[in-house]
């Protein structure tokens, strides 16, 4: 049996996950049966912006990891891990910094953008840290000698800064012993806040995947609708509205009739709301009944973790001895 490659993907434990991530986490768990998944848990990404107040990291981690497995992800298949906890990622890390350039890293589109946008903030992330988080980064892919890596389009010059690196160890060291991985990039719809902005936690537009039915209820009450549309009988444009997005990811089956409705004046905005609502709800109770399941088993989530960790260092150790050898260390 022809052995199945590597994918990693990863995310920072920054708090639960919303509705904008479940596209990401249908797209990883479909992806099971055709790669061998590493899905790392990236809390010392988390530091890079997170230094000072890493008080929540820790629940952050468990709270991340139940999302992942309520929306799909199985450990049977996939290795669900904690990146500090393979310390090979750092060891990589620090051996990678030896031979790029730090113009390389200057270079790389959100940097300049994100220090700007969060001294701003005021937040002071000038830091050695936050320079190198793309070059460990390329450590949690290149660790694990991934084929893919699956990535919206906003990733792609991270992962093209991976393979050049990947490029220039085998070139100085006469070797292939990292492979450089291709971008699986999912054609997925951008699902946006509740205000039609960008859906961001700074924001608080945003539907988490763990909310009961009252606070989706709440959320939905609260987006934006056609703002020219005052009366039921006023003629609506639902393709500018919030609602009738929603309805588009939530509602497939009804979705012309809230279109005819809308446009018509035949379907007020409460009754669209209520009707998406409901809609939301269905959609998300069995993912809130495998977060109740596996909430009350906390035990279960340190095995899965434990499990995932150790799977992930055996493969991190083997590699980096290989990457070792390369370098003749």
């Amino acid at each position: 049996m022809q052995k199945k490659p590597n994918l990693l993907s990863g995310m920072r434990p920054t708090g639960r996950l919303h509705l904008g991530h479940l596209s990401v986490l249908e797209e990883w768990a479909s992806l099971q049966d055709a790669y061998n998944c590493f899905h790392c848990v990236a809390d010392w990404h988390a530091l890079t912006t997170a230094y000072d107040d890493p008080k929540d990291i820790r629940e952050n981690i468990r709270q991340i990891a139940i999302d992942w497995l309520s929306a799909g992800l199985d450990p049977q298949k996939s290795a669900i891990f904690v990146q500090s906890h393979v310390r090979e990622h750092a060891e990589l890390h620090l051996l990678l910094s030896m031979i790029i350039n730090v113009s390389w890293l200057e270079r790389v589109p959100t940097y300049k953008d994100q220090i700007k946008q969060l001294s701003g903030e005021g937040k002071d992330i000038a830091t050695y840290g936050f320079l190198g988080y793309p070059l460990l980064q390329a450590a949690d892919i290149l660790i694990y000698r991934a084929a893919a890596v699956p990535v919206g389009e906003d990733q792609l010059p991270h992962l093209e800064l991976c393979r050049e690196i990947a490029r220039r160890f085998n070139n100085l060291y006469q070797t292939d012993v990292l492979p450089e991985p291709q971008s699986l990039l999912a054609k997925i719809k951008l699902l946006p806040g509740t205000d039609n902005r960008k859906m961001s936690k700074s924001y608080q537009n945003f539907i988490s995947l763990s909310a009961r039915p009252e606070e989706v209820r709440e959320k939905v009450s609260q987006m934006i609708t056609d703002p020219a549309r005052i009366r039921k009988t006023d003629l609506g444009h639902p393709e500018i509205c919030t609602v009738y997005t929603y309805h588009t990811f939530y509602n497939q089956e009804e979705k012309d009739e809230v279109f005819a409705g809308c446009s018509g004046g035949t379907i007020g905005c409460v009754a669209c709301k209520k009707r998406l609502a409901e809609k939301m709800n269905a959609f998300l109770a069995p993912i809130l009944q495998k977060r109740a399941a596996l909430e009350a088993a906390p035990a279960a989530i340190d095995d899965i973790l434990a499990e995932g960790d150790a799977r992930a260092a055996a493969c991190a150790s083997a590699n980096m001895r290989l990457i070792r050898d390369a370098m003749k260390l």
